[in-house]
């Protein structure tokens, strides 16, 4: 891979996960905010939400031609996102537990950010760099027994 072709699966990993993180956020608010949900309940749903459109993206758009490599790159990914929900679940229990959850943060145009969010945030950048180095060995290099796009 080129330095240009890099860039722009790059950026094309950006937007994809920063589209795909704002699904999981606003999933995480209505569960919560809205359903009255707890976080560490609501957080695993609204990620799972947010994985088939970061799938379907990933494989079709990112890593052009992932879609072809068949099952083992399918499972991969599965074991990848379901490690990234693990390590979110996690990060979500610790921040909540360090920082708290309920706090005002401060209120924008009658909308309420609350500490919960901030975690929300933090976690899914961390689990977004996980997430784009683990699918870009699965579905451009073919490990796992996919065949490796060259």
């Amino acid at each position: 891979m080129n330095k240009k072709s890099g860039l722009l699966e790059g950026l094309r990993f950006i937007v994809t996960g920063g589209g795909c993180a704002l699904v999981q956020f606003a999933a995480l608010v209505l569960l919560r905010d809205v359903c009255g949900m707890n976080t560490l309940l609501a957080e695993p749903i609204a990620f799972l939400i947010s994985v088939i459109p970061n799938y379907l993206l990933c494989a079709k758009w990112v890593f052009g031609g992932a879609k072809d490599q068949g099952n083992a790159a399918r499972l991969g990914f599965l074991v990848t996102s379901v490690m990234g929900l693990l390590l979110n679940e996690l990060l979500m229990y610790i921040f909540g537990n360090v920082f708290g959850e309920d706090q005002a943060i401060l209120t924008l145009f009658g909308f309420t950010v609350k500490m919960y969010m901030v975690n929300n945030v933090l976690s899914i950048g961390i689990v977004m760099v996980w997430n784009y180095f683990t699918k870009r060995a699965i579905l451009k290099k073919g490990l796992l027994g996919g065949r490796k796009k060259t």
